[in-house]
């Protein structure tokens, strides 16, 4: 998506990324975390080297409860250690709003209210990124001053995502069981989220019906919309022995959520074969065996 939706837009000076609340709760691992951050950023700057970038850690209960305990959630250390390396700036706004509710200040339920934040809480996030950008950018008074490109340092993680690439849905080969649907919407009234429906899904709610894509790069995954009939897969890279993946998450009851389902992260930077199968094997929770796939993607090489 960053490709897609913001470096083929043209060039950007100023890059604000935040993922300090969703990877955690979307279980992500350590590894998963420093592997994506820095991808994002090294494909930043591989696209527009002079461009800066700030790192942002939003605040939520688990964050306070941590920095309560004395401890620094994993999370924002793994991203630190991203931010670090590439020297890029940070704010920890999960620090500063823990420090500043223990000091009596505002509060939680009246004043922050959620961790997508009241109105309240977002001229907290306002002021702490003005300071930042007036602490070190304000005071120079040269508009002519020179911008050079930034330094790009070795990889931390050599399959880290930075030659992240969308890969259309119309590349796969399909068996019979699966179609794209032109312009999906949910037969029922759960929720969806914007780019998630009205558009072209590949679809299977058939156990036993394949697919196969070929692909070339380091990664392959799929885009899915994971709802309350989602169901279970099977896949296999280049014959090995297939790996299962349940796609109902813990919010599919109510929601076709938008989900990412990295397959494999380590590959030979060569081409390759994916093979998906639907099994007849559910969630105990999902009404069905739906599997719909937005788009696929890979780490390119």
């Amino acid at each position: 998506r960053l490709e897609r939706d913001i470096l083929s837009k043209g060039k950007i000076d100023l890059l604000f990324v935040e993922a300090a609340v969703n990877d955690p709760t979307n279980g992500r691992t350590s590894v998963e975390q420093i592997r994506a951050m820095e991808g994002i950023i090294r494909h930043t700057r591989l696209s527009y080297p002079k461009v800066d970038i700030i790192t942002m850690y939003f605040v939520d209960p688990d964050k306070m409860e941590e920095y309560n305990n004395n401890r620094i959630p994993e999370v924002i250390k793994n991203h630190d250690s991203v931010a670090k390396h590439y020297g890029i700036s940070t704010i920890n706004l999960a620090k500063e709003v823990t420090d500043r509710i223990n000091a009596g200040e505002f509060n939680w339920e009246d004043d922050f209210k959620n961790l997508h934040p009241s109105p309240f809480g977002q001229i907290i996030y306002y002021n702490s990124i003005k300071t930042l950008l007036q602490g070190s950018w304000g005071k120079i008074k040269n508009k002519d001053v020179k911008v050079y490109p930034n330094p790009l340092p070795e990889k931390l993680d050599e399959f880290s995502y930075d030659k992240g690439k969308i890969l259309n849905i119309n590349k796969a080969k399909l068996s019979d069981g699966w179609k794209i649907d032109p312009s999906w919407k949910p037969k029922k009234k759960e929720g969806t989220r914007a780019g998630y429906v009205d558009i072209p899904m590949l679809i299977s709610e058939k156990a036993g019906s394949t697919l196969t894509l070929k692909f070339k790069g380091k990664a392959i995954g799929i885009a899915v919309a994971a709802g309350p009939d989602a169901g279970m897969l099977e896949y296999s890279v280049d014959d090995s022995a297939f790996k299962k993946v349940d796609l109902f998450t813990q919010w599919s009851r109510y929601l076709h959520l938008p989900w990412y389902y990295v397959l494999e992260a380590k590959l030979p930077s060569s081409k390759h074969i994916l093979k998906i199968r639907i099994i007849n094997e559910k969630n105990n929770e999902s009404e069905g065996n739906a599997c719909r796939i937005k788009h696929f993607f890979i780490n390119e090489k």
